[in-house]
This record gives C-alpha cells, sequence and structure tokens, in this order.
C-alpha cells in the first residue's frame, strides 16, 4: 500500500473535523479517523475527561470503533489518520491491530512514538511495521493544539 498525498490530505481534513470536536467539548483537540480506500470505518476524537479514561485517545478510540465496524480485531487494508503523533500506548495498538498505514499531522516532542521520542512503527523486532506519513496538514495541526493549550491558560486551566 502507497499512501496517495491527496488521500492523506482528505482523511486529515476529516480528523481535524474531530479534532475542533474535541475542543468544543474542552478536550484536547486532538482527531483521528480509520478508513479502508474511501469508506470511513470509525471518526473519534479524545474522550480522557468526559471518559475518565486515560487511555480514551482518539487513535485508540477510532481503532476500537474500526475493529468493530469491521468484526475483526485485524485493520489490514485500513489506514489511520490522526492530528498528533501517535504516543506509545496508541502505537502499540497500531502494530497490536495490523493497520497498513499512519499518517500523521504534527510532530509531538512531548510523547511522539513513532519519528519524535521513538520509533516504534518501524522497529524491526516488532511483527508488523505500517506505512507512515508525516507532517500532513502538520501546521494546521500543531496551531489547534496552541491556541487550545493557549486559551486554556487564559481561562486559568492547564
Amino acid at each position: 500500500m502507497s499512501i496517495d498525498a491527496t488521500y492523506a490530505d482528505w482523511l486529515m481534513g476529516l480528523a481535524l473535523e474531530q479534532a475542533q470536536l474535541a475542543w468544543d467539548l474542552d478536550e484536547v483537540p486532538i482527531g483521528a479517523v480509520v478508513a479502508r480506500g474511501d469508506e470511513i470505518l470509525a471518526a473519534c476524537h479524545n474522550r480522557r475527561i468526559l471518559d475518565s479514561d486515560p487511555t480514551a485517545h482518539a487513535e485508540l478510540l477510532a481503532i476500537r470503533a474500526a475493529a468493530e465496524v469491521v468484526g475483526d480485531w485485524r485493520l489490514t487494508g485500513c489506514s489511520l489518520a490522526v492530528t498528533l503523533e501517535p504516543c506509545i500506548m496508541c502505537a502499540g495498538a497500531i502494530v497490536l491491530s495490523r493497520l497498513d498505514a499512519v499518517v500523521y499531522g504534527a510532530a509531538d516532542p512531548k510523547a511522539g512514538a513513532v519519528d519524535t521520542l521513538y520509533d516504534v512503527l518501524r522497529d524491526e523486532r516488532l511483527n508488523h511495521s505500517p506505512e507512515i506519513l508525516a507532517g500532513v496538514r502538520g501546521e494546521a495541526c500543531g496551531q489547534i493544539l496552541t491556541d487550545f493549550f493557549r486559551a486554556q491558560r487564559a481561562k486559568g486551566k492547564k
């Protein structure tokens, strides 16, 4: 599978819509989409605060929802687009779910496990390595996070 730039941009646009929905709910604005070709299997956003669940990351929720739609834990033939570079937990879920491709927007210098701090998805000791396309709409993906945290600080929140 080779990720087409136009396809990746379309998926990231949908992930950014999910990020905005998260912001509207006062969640950290990260969105994720899982697709199989032109079929959107899942579109999710962070829900850690709403669900009181530290694992309710956009990617994990999208992977779970897509697996339910497919009826199998294996998401071969599927792509994941997420607005922020996946963390270690989400990178592990990506490997375990056998996603074919991962598209992400902004790098995460504090927790990134695809390129920034760790390189989990390319680790040859693991049994699966998806194709990776980084930086898709990276500026917009980073800006929504910057704006959100600026607004949170202005409200006196962390």
